[in-house]
């Protein structure tokens, strides 16, 4: 058996996509990690043990208000990192 918060597959299925409609947005890893980090922590979390309860939190996640939840998450994270990097500014 194993635990698994799937808010966090949801995240990483969507930031690419999210962080690519932000054009100020690093793309580094870290930055993505840093994103991906501060928007789980804005979501609540879903944790399954089960194929069960993964299929119930497939099911949910299809809700429209689910996934504007989630989009909202990480372009509040994306703002955060993009004002605050953890690493050195890249010059053009």
């Amino acid at each position: 058996m194993e635990l698994k918060n799937f808010m966090e597959d949801l995240v990483w299925q969507q930031i690419d996509e999210v962080i690519e409609s932000h054009k100020h947005a690093c793309r580094c890893e870290q930055c993505r990690f840093d994103t991906a980090a501060l928007a789980l922590n804005l979501l609540p979390p879903h944790y399954v043990v089960s194929a069960r309860g993964e299929t119930f939190s497939k099911a949910k996640s299809l809700e429209q208000q689910f996934n504007v939840d989630i989009l909202t998450a990480i372009s509040q994270a994306i703002q955060i990192v993009s004002s605050q990097p953890r690493h050195e500014s890249k010059k053009d």
